[in-house]
């Protein structure tokens, strides 16, 4: 049974590194992309992007000249900030080539200026947009799942560049993420590099030599190290104090105030057969969209035998240090399993198999501290644009993943680590290649 994990990617970026890696990944573009289920019943969220305006326009009630203006300026915005993401020469530290290109299309980035340091919800959302029930809850539940945090408080260029993200070539790859993580390690060996798996790294020290890695298989010496590890457990590891790095500790703060997560791994029989399909299900609309109130659901392609097995990932936000841990992970796991019930009851249905998993899963077996996800949440204010270049809080030594800029998602870890691997080259005095 493969086993499925939520990962998508965007067509543009990913295909030219797919092609530059001579990566042969399968990748397939569901439409629609996800289908969001609340209480004023269902809301497929369409590839293209005026069929989903027009039937959300087409709904009961639609304010329509306010949604159109919406969507209209969330367009200009998000045209302007992927034109950058798309392209990480672009963002800082430039290159003379990239300050060129940066110059060249500043009067695209003209729409996001009024919006720096302003959250979404006081700045483009009205009364008739907030009080229409499938765009807001559709609005609330993309900026949860994106930027970690609800429109009230989350960065507007953000949130606008995150809500096109259907739009921007959206895909599945086939077979689930090792499928990609398999293909990207058989490339690094084709390049030239080593691979040793399972061999956790437990200290590194910086000496006149490089740095030295104390690993479980034997000890290592670099010259550059690229850590995907959260800012504080690498600051631990290479013994370097939060006190005297402050970038590390804002990041580790920022961290710390977002958020852990609740899952379920279900097998599944008896569903039609089909590609893999994506459900964001929302119980009610007046609590938070945590805690199993809102649950993503991420359905995987069916086995080729006979029963048609198909795996799912259920996953919703959660407050990784609770009280009385035991007893509020219960809470949650029932209140998941609620709304799946009540808002897709055929995943229900065909569930054959269940296993949970807590923040202390996410430790456990990714060496997360507390079992943090999802990165960093982009807050409103103009911290959300600092230690936007690589991090690097020591000579050689860089931070990569979902903690550092741009953030969480295949595609803003992918960006994030071009940028770095571009960095360590230039300490390494080579140029970057295809």
């Amino acid at each position: 049974m493969r086993r499925c994990s939520r990962v998508s990617v965007q067509k543009e970026h990913f295909d030219r590194l797919l092609t530059e890696a001579g990566l042969a990944v399968p990748v397939e573009f569901p439409d629609p992309v996800v289908t969001l289920r609340g209480p004023f019943g269902e809301l497929p969220v369409w590839r293209d992007r005026e069929r989903f305006i027009a039937s959300l326009c087409a709904m009961p009630g639609a304010p329509v000249a306010e949604l159109r203006a919406f969507f209209e300026r969330q367009r200009r915005v998000a045209d302007g900030l992927w034109a950058l993401f798309d392209d990480p020469a672009r963002l800082p530290p430039l290159s003379p080539e990239g300050v060129l290109r940066t110059v060249a299309s500043l009067p695209a980035l003209a729409p996001v200026l009024p919006l720096v340091g302003r959250a979404l919800g006081p700045a483009m959302l009205s009364p008739a947009l907030s009080d229409f029930a499938p765009f807001a809850i559709w609005v609330r539940a993309l900026c949860q799942i994106t930027v970690q945090c609800d429109p009230d408080t989350v960065e507007a260029p953000f949130a606008l560049a995150a809500l096109d993200y259907a739009w921007r070539g959206t895909g599945h790859v086939r077979g689930g993420i090792g499928v990609l993580a398999t293909a990207l390690v058989e490339a690094a060996r084709r390049a030239g590099a080593t691979i040793r798996l399972a061999d956790r790294v437990t200290r590194l020290r910086n000496t006149p030599a490089g740095w030295h890695v104390e690993a479980r298989r034997g000890p290592l010496l670099a010259s550059v190290v690229v850590a995907n590890r959260l800012p504080g457990d690498l600051a631990d590891m290479a013994g370097l104090p939060l006190e005297t790095h402050p970038t590390l500790d804002r990041l580790q703060r920022g961290v710390e105030g977002g958020w852990g997560a609740a899952v379920q791994y279900r097998t599944l029989a008896g569903l039609p057969p089909g590609p893999a399909f994506h459900l964001e299900c929302v119980d009610e609309s007046a609590r938070p969209f945590t805690e199993g109130n809102h649950v993503f659901i991420s359905v995987g392609d069916a086995d080729p035998g006979p029963e048609g097995l198909r795996s799912a990932t259920l996953s919703t936000h959660v407050d990784p240090r609770p009280t009385a841990p035991e007893a509020y992970f219960d809470r949650v796991q029932a209140a998941m399993s609620r709304t799946v019930s009540l808002r897709a009851p055929e995943i229900a249905a065909a569930t054959r198999g269940l296993m949970t998993g807590s923040p202390r899963t996410f430790e456990r077996f990714t060496g997360r501290t507390g079992g943090f996800v999802g990165g960093v949440p982009r807050r409103a204010g103009l911290s959300a644009y600092r230690a936007a270049g690589p991090v690097s809080p020591a000579p050689g030594l860089f931070l990569v993943g979902d903690s550092a800029f741009p953030g969480q998602s295949t595609l803003a870890t992918a960006l994030g680590g071009h940028r770095v691997a571009a960095a360590a080259l230039a300490v390494l005095g080579r140029e970057p290649g295809p």
